[in-house]
């Protein structure tokens, strides 16, 4: 995990700050693993953010967190996010999509 500003088309969630940025982040980093994680503490929030594009698989977080878990559960924790959204049962992908 990076603990710095990336520049560029990064996309992710913003989450609320407490415990579950670190199950998040830890699940990015394992759905991502070709992709450089930037994690910028604001204090209240965070974002955790990869260039591009940004997974977060239901199965990833289940592993991280020990527990069954549903996608929903993601949005109360998270303030905003960046980029594009697709939403399943099954993931989460954050993106960046330019027509340029």
């Amino acid at each position: 995990m990076t603990d710095e500003r990336g520049k560029g088309n990064l996309v992710g969630p913003v989450l609320l700050s407490g415990e579950f940025v670190q199950v998040i982040a830890d699940a990015i980093e394992l759905d991502n693993p070709d992709r450089k994680l930037v994690v910028s503490d604001y204090l209240s929030y965070v974002r955790v953010h990869t260039p591009h594009e940004c997974m977060i698989r239901r199965a990833t977080v289940e592993h991280v967190l020990g527990r069954p878990f549903k996608m929903e559960e993601l949005a109360s924790h998270m303030a905003a996010f960046s980029g594009q959204i697709e939403t399943s049962s099954e993931y989460v992908r954050f993106f960046f999509h330019s027509d340029r």
